[in-house]
């Protein structure tokens, strides 16, 4: 299921939101080479998070594949910073599409409830502990972990407890057919939640690494819902429970 719109009207204009989405978009393109072999394989190498190499447990020396004669080497020292410059790297372009997608849908409503400085230190956070979450689970990984979706995560963990009930128009796939539905939040986001740990606990129990960290997205999801009720203004939160929405002027 893709969302592609909410009916859920904002107060603010979503500044961070649209920050944070050029912020990637910038990166991709001037960092990542727009996705261009060797661009892409050296901001991946040096600014992505290797959980092995952060927390030392796997061999310094240590070369992984990322791409035809392409290869990472694990350095003796890991680079802490690598947590927050991973959240603005991605894999592709549908990679970085997909997550921005999603954060455009569910970011400024939080942003919204929160104010913009305040939502960007809550990304930042949920982001944080997505990684935090993917580097419990496999502490020894030395593949390079790169995406917003950790970080977004926890937008979307924000918007099901502050918002379960609002429609979320979503597309769906049934076999060779596309068509839309309008779903409660809890009911798409649960859903979505439910995926990645369902995934993520295959994972776990066949001892496979694949290419999604899906316990980053639950990580940072639990992060989000933990982490809302204190970064959210309570004003606005009474103003929503009252069933007041203030519109920006013009509207």
């Amino acid at each position: 299921m893709i969302p592609y719109k909410d009916e859920n009207p904002t107060e603010l204009t979503p500044v961070a939101t649209v920050g944070i989405i050029v912020l990637n978009v910038l990166a991709w393109l001037f960092v990542q080479g727009a996705g261009a072999g060797e661009a892409l394989a050296r901001s991946v190498c040096e600014l992505g998070l290797i959980p092995g190499e952060l927390l030392h447990t796997a061999p310094p020396g240590t070369a992984v594949p990322i791409g035809p004669g392409m290869q990472c080497v694990l350095t003796p020292q890991g680079h802490p910073w690598t947590v927050l410059s991973s959240m603005f790297l991605h894999g592709g372009w549908l990679h970085l599409l997909g997550n921005m997608w999603f954060l455009w849908v569910f970011g400024n409503n939080i942003e919204d409830s929160m104010g913009h400085l305040r939502f960007v230190l809550f990304y930042l956070l949920c982001g944080a502990a997505a990684a935090g979450a993917q580097m419990l689970v496999s502490p020894a990984s030395v593949v390079p972990m790169v995406g917003a979706s950790g970080a977004i995560s926890g937008v979307m963990g924000a918007y099901i407890l502050l918002y379960p009930r609002v429609r979320v128009h979503t597309l769906v796939w049934m076999g060779f057919f596309l068509t839309t539905v309008a779903l409660p939040a809890y009911v798409m986001l649960g859903y979505w939640f439910f995926y990645q740990l369902l995934l993520g606990t295959v994972g776990a129990l066949s001892r496979v690494e694949g290419g999604v960290a899906f316990w980053a997205h639950v990580g940072g999801f639990l992060a989000g819902m933990a982490l809302v009720r204190l970064f959210a203004n309570p004003e606005y939160l009474e103003r929503r429970r009252a069933g007041v929405i203030i519109l920006p002027r013009g509207v």
